[in-house]
This record gives structure tokens, C-alpha cells and sequence, in this order.
């Protein structure tokens, strides 16, 4: 049996951008989304803390260290500038793994700076 688990979150993020004239997607910091353990272009799903919005998407490289999360195309309906979101990534694991599986998980503060780092992936 097969069981899609959580493999990296980027918790308590601001959004910084939001650009509607753009194909879509959130652009995300590479250094920021390598903390989490969440690879470029993978499918995300994204929670609006200010209003509740969700969101699925893909996250796209922005430029490194620049602490960006912009909403682009469509998505940038989904929020404001400041608002606080949540950017999660699901894996498939089979059982076993499942169950000694940690995600990776990083807390920002209010300058897109990690705060803290949660979880790693046990052997």
C-alpha cells in the first residue's frame, strides 16, 4: 500500500509580489524552497493564512537569497502582498517508509528568514 505523506512545507511565508500579467505558478527563493526539501517545478499546494485561500500549483525558481513569493497568472487573485501563506509538497511512500518518514519542514518570519528548521529524513 502506497500513502501520500507530506515531504516539505514552507511555513508562515509573505508574500512579497503578485503578478497577473504571467503564465502562473509561485515563484519561490531556490535557497528557501532547497530548505524545505522542495524541488523546482514540483506541484505545491498553497493555504492563504489572511483570507483562506487554497491553491495547487508548481514552484518556480526565482532569483537566490532574494526571500521572493510572488503569485503569478491567475494565482495572484489568491492573495495580497503581506499576506502570510503556507507552501506544502506531498510524496508517495510505501508503507514502511511512511511510517519513519520526517518531512522537511522551515518556518519563516516576517522578513522571509528562516527561523527555524523541523524534521529530516530518518535512516
Amino acid at each position: 500500500m502506497q500513502k501520500i505523506m507530506l515531504s516539505g512545507k514552507i511555513h508562515l511565508a509573505r508574500i512579497t509580489a503578485c503578478e497577473l500579467d504571467y503564465e502562473g505558478s509561485l515563484e519561490i527563493d531556490p535557497a528557501i524552497l532547497e530548505e524545505a526539501g522542495i524541488l523546482p517545478y514540483e506541484k505545491i499546494l498553497v493555504v492563504n493564512r489572511n483570507n483562506g485561500e487554497r491553491l495547487e500549483t508548481y514552484a518556480i525558481p526565482g532569483k537566490a537569497n532574494s526571500k521572493v513569493f510572488c503569485l503569478n497568472g491567475p494565482a495572484a487573485h489568491k492573495g495580497n502582498v503581506g499576506d502570510v501563506i503556507t507552501i506544502m509538497a506531498f510524496s508517495v511512500y510505501e508503507e514502511k517508509e511512511a511510517l519513519t518518514y520526517e518531512p522537511k519542514i522551515v518556518v519563516l518570519n516576517e522578513n522571509n528568514d528562516i527561523i527555524q528548521r523541523k524534521g529530516r529524513r530518518r535512516d
